[in-house]
């Protein structure tokens, strides 16, 4: 491809960028059939030569930045949710996706609120979803709409007026990241933790000797005794189909001491963890799925919570042994925080694409990249609490980890390149290390509440309260942490923000 073929082109891509910065409504509408006319790949970064092209670039990418970072300053967040700075879209759409999923369980314990409030009124015309249909004219077609008042038989509304075909349009729905049926976990498996108001304690670790901090296993370690020394004998060689390889979902404790012992025969093996923050105060690892070369292994950590640590705890902290994992930043403290675990000697594939400047940096990505699997990410944010397990959530588990082991040895074939280009060290390789050494040297902290966590309550600025109502409202947070604590729920599910303000606004009509 010649500049003098393409160049042409960049006014027509710039053109289809300057749609987009239009008013919000009309950028919508116009989304789907302007990105169709945008490079992309090797050629979007040829038409960022042109400055015709690169300017309106440039001038989305500033305005979108500001826009995320005014999201993670909002006062809806008990504190801010700083934007990453850095350009990668990885760490950008992560971040999405967490301020979007802690969006979704605000709305959630809304509507369980709601379903509570209104549990009397379902036999006033009203059916088991919490909705109720009507008949009404659609301006637009002229036809019937659905809406309040009439109830539902087998999908239509009585009358045949409208076929509403209930059924088939859950069947298409996305999996569901709250499931409200399912009993808690803390009920079903007696999980009892320990959500006193006071900091986390790591008792699996010594303290210093003055007894002001606890000391992670990896401080007596060097991050080069993890870098790969056998520079010119790796031979990947691309794992067998999930079909091909054997399998274990480990659900006793019998299961859980052979995983032990067959992870104590081996010099490396793949993790990682699927979690659940919702109804509980400081959220659950509900599996963890582990890969060695030749088996496949996802371990029920609600069933076994209290069992996986003490056979497991030894084999992760073993420098001897490389666990591979994929963005760990979170899983770290999880294993910390539920079981006890400290990871020692970890290859984060995660910070090998970013110091390797891969187009992407999402286990999806690599999937794609490295082994041509397409991975199915519609199960990315279920509900894991969900017992027994379908065959598709067990599939999607396992894909996390069955490919990791063999994207670890493509990795090091290519720092391997890079070091021999260069002619220098392994300096690539080693940033890697260092940089998952950091990942693992984190500890995990608890969430306390203090004397000024209730000015962070969204809406509490807003309501011009006095000193007398900003009492009653600190009170009633304090209140409400005590009780979220003790019955391990999240805090907005005890009492919405929403509901507290109302009440300490009543207070102004008490005389």
């Amino acid at each position: 491809m010649s500049e003098q073929d393409e160049s042409p082109r960049a006014p027509t891509a710039a053109q289809s960028l300057n749609n987009l910065t239009a008013p919000l409504s009309s950028s919508l509408s116009n989304l789907s059939s302007s990105s169709r006319s945008l490079p992309s790949n090797k050629d979007f970064h040829f038409f960022y030569n042109f400055e015709e092209f690169k300017r309106p670039v440039q001038e989305i990418a500033a305005k979108s930045q500001s826009l995320l970072q005014s999201i993670g300053s909002s006062e809806i967040w008990s504190r801010p949710i700083d934007f990453p700075n850095q350009e990668d879209i990885d760490d950008a759409y992560d971040w999405l996706v967490n301020v979007n999923d802690d969006l979704f369980e605000r709305i959630d314990a809304s509507f369980d609120e709601y379903e509570k409030n209104r549990g009397d009124k379902k036999g006033e015309g009203g059916n088991e979803d919490g909705f109720q249909l009507v008949y009404g004219k659609n301006k637009k077609k002229g036809g019937p709409v659905v809406s309040a008042g009439d109830s539902v038989s087998r999908g239509k509304v009585q009358g045949d007026l409208v076929n509403v075909k209930v059924k088939e349009k859950r069947e298409r729905a996305k999996v569901p990241f709250h499931i409200p049926t399912i009993k808690r976990p803390q009920e079903e498996y007696n999980i009892l933790v320990n959500n006193l108001n006071q900091p986390f304690q790591h008792v699996w670790l010594e303290t210093s000797e003055d007894n002001q901090r606890f000391v992670h296993p990896l401080e007596s370690l060097s991050v080069l005794d993890f870098v790969d020394k056998d520079t010119g004998d790796v031979e990947p060689v691309k794992p067998p189909s999930l079909e091909e390889i054997p399998f274990k979902l480990v659900q006793e404790v019998k299961d859980l001491k052979e995983l032990a012992a067959k992870l104590r025969s081996v010099n490396e093996f793949a993790v990682d963890l699927e979690h659940n923050q919702y109804r509980s105060f400081q959220g659950l690892t509900c599996l963890m799925q582990i890969s060695t070369r030749t088996e496949d292994f996802v371990v029920d950590t609600l069933k076994l919570r209290i069992h996986v640590g003490p056979y497991l705890r030894e084999v992760f902290k073993d420098p001897t042994k490389k666990k591979v994992m994929h963005g760990a930043d979170r899983d770290i403290v999880w294993l910390q925080r539920d079981f006890g675990i400290y990871i020692c000697n970890m290859f984060d594939t995660g910070q090998a694409s970013r110091v390797l400047k891969l187009e992407r940096n999402s286990l999806e990505y690599l999937l794609q990249h490295f082994c041509g699997v397409s991975a199915n990410k519609e199960y990315q944010n279920a509900d894991w609490r969900l017992r027994p397990l379908p065959d598709e959530m067990l599939r999607y588990a396992r894909e996390d980890t069955h490919y990791l082991l063999y994207i670890y040895d493509m990795m090091k074939i290519k720092f391997f390149s890079l070091s021999k280009e260069s002619e220098s060290s392994d300096v690539s390789l080693i940033e890697v290390y260092k940089r998952s050494y950091d990942i693992c040297m984190q500890l995990y902290e608890k969430e306390l509440l203090t004397e000024n966590s209730y000015l962070y309550i969204y809406g509490l600025q807003g309501a011009e309260l006095n000193a007398q109502q900003l009492a009653i409202v600190a009170g009633l947070c304090q209140w409400r942490d005590v009780v979220a604590r003790a019955e391990d729920e999240s805090t907005g599910y005890i009492m919405p923000n929403k509901t507290l303000l109302e009440i300490d606004l009543r207070s102004k009509f008490i005389t």
